[in-house]
Formats: C-alpha cells, structure tokens, sequence
C-alpha cells in the first residue's frame, strides 16, 4: 500500500526566501492532515544549519510521522566542469541530509535545457553526475530519483529532460539500484504530451510519485510552450490546482502504478490556496488509493 507525503507549496517564499514561516510551524500544520509523512525541500532557510537537522526529524518523529523524500535540484548540464562538480557536491550534501532526516529517497534533476546543448550532450552530462553521485547514496541507503521536471523556480530555462523522449533517454541510461523515477503527471503537460503515455514507459522505475494539478488560467499550454524560453521560474499562465480538478486522470495513472505493484511514496504538492484546499486534496488522494490498493 503506498503510503501519502505533503509539501509545503504554498508556503515556498515563507520557508525559503523571507523567514515569515519557521519550520517547526509547517510541521505543526501538516502533521493535522491525514498524511504519513512529509516531503522536505533542501533550501529551507532553516536547514542551513545542520544543528537543526536532527531537531525537525525528532518533531516530525513525535506526531508519528517520517520525512521519506528529500526535493533539491541540482543542475548537471552546465558545460563548465568546476560547475558540475559544485553540483555534485551540493548533491553528495543533500544526500546527507536525506540520511539524517531519516529519509531514503533524494531527488536528482538532469539540470536547464540550455540552447547550446543537444540531446546526447546533455544526456551525457546528467549521467555522468548522477552516476558519481550513486555509490554515495548508495552507502547511506538512499534512492535518487529523477523527476519529470518542468522547472525550478528559479531557474532560467526548462528542464533539459522535459520532453518524454529525452527523460527516457536518461532513465535507460542509468542502470541501478539505488536509482528509480519520481513521476510527476502535472508536468507532462507542460512539454505537451500525455501524462498516462509517459507513465507506461516509466512505471516499472517509479519509486515515488508527485500528486498534483495543473490548469492554465489564460492561454493554451502551446502558448506557455512558446513563452518560456526565458523566463525565470515558472511561467505567469501556469497555476496549481486542487488535486482531482485539473487536468489529470487520476484513475488511468493508479490504474498503471497499481498493475505494476507500485507500493512507494506519493507526496502532495498542493495547496497554494490554503490548508483547506490542501486537506482535500489529500482526502481525493487517500480516497483513491483505497478505490486502487484497498484498506
């Protein structure tokens, strides 16, 4: 039976940029939901000091829940060595503070689709990263898992792997046990293609998931296509929505992960319009899982 995380998407700025949220604050409000655990993001503001690291793990620990996935970004697509290697080291951190958190899954990103690279350029860049960064995560039990992605928020291009032909690339790429895919159906709209076909070619690497909506307030997604070349984090068009509301089909994708015995973390990341809005989409989720695995 999977099991359900939060993440904190509304309150991203509050944590990670002004202050205006402690940690311990997020904590007390997500461990109210109907939730096991919490998925952590590497740049709180907070976890800049590694003193506090064992603190949150203990909080988190007292109300019975875990903190199973760690979300960073790394950027290995940089034709700069000396910057990928600052990159692997950032990794190699998050890694550590995966494992003190108690957690077993850290993300990996390919890094931005700069206009200069192609295809196996890029492949090739991410690959070799990742795979230095595998016999670490390997000795503290970690699982690192690529993302789907679209685009960090503060990045200036997209995703390098966004396009379903390209993360398959990656994913076959790269053949270990410490490595599987955390799929993201939201994002797959994003590079104009089908979340459900996506998953059919990934779901026996999906180890943990992303629940999530996505709906344009204006526009077409081949409008959002065209702006955002380069902008700076995520385009204006695009919002978060309440899970069950968007664009996604919920009963394809459990419908696949169950078929394949899918068993792993599937973590929220919702409710930019509040705690409410957030409750019920772990309600639609938790209600769907029981439709799917059962009690």
């Amino acid at each position: 039976m999977p099991q359900i995380a939060a993440f904190p998407k509304a309150f991203m700025q509050a944590l990670c940029k002004d202050g205006t949220m402690t940690v311990s604050e997020w904590i007390e409000l997500a461990v109210k939901l109907d939730i096991d655990g919490l998925e952590w993001y590497a740049g709180f503001l907070e976890m800049a000091n590694e003193k506090n690291w064992s603190e949150f793990r203990k909080q988190v620990e007292g109300h019975g829940k875990v903190i199973p996935m760690m979300c960073c970004s790394p950027d290995f697509t940089h034709p700069d060595s000396g910057f990928r290697q600052r990159e692997i080291e950032k990794q190699k951190h998050w890694i550590d503070m995966t494992y003190a958190l108690g957690g077993s899954y850290c993300r990996v990103l390919s890094g931005q689709k700069r206009p200069e690279l192609t295809i196996n350029e890029g492949v090739k860049l991410a690959v070799d990263c990742i795979e230095v960064c595998l016999p670490y995560a390997e000795e503290r039990s970690i699982t690192l898992i690529i993302e789907n992605h679209y685009k960090d928020d503060f990045w200036e291009y997209p995703e390098f792997a966004q396009k379903a032909d390209v993360f398959c690339q990656l994913v076959e790429s790269i053949d270990h046990p410490n490595f599987g895919v955390n799929y993201d159906p939201s994002n797959t709209y994003l590079a104009g293609e089908d979340p459900s076909e996506l998953l059919k070619r990934v779901s026996h690497r999906v180890v943990t998931m992303h629940a999530s909506d996505r709906y344009l307030k204006y526009g077409s997604i081949e409008d959002l296509r065209n702006e955002e070349g380069g902008a700076v984090g995520y385009a204006k068009r695009l919002s978060h929505g309440e899970i069950g509301k968007g664009l996604n089909d919920y009963d394809a994708i459990f419908t696949e992960l169950k078929k394949v015995g899918f068993d792993g973390w599937i973590s929220i990341e919702d409710g930019v319009d509040g705690m409410d809005q957030l409750e019920r989409s772990v309600a639609f989720v938790r209600r769907k899982m029981r439709e799917y695995w059962g009690e």
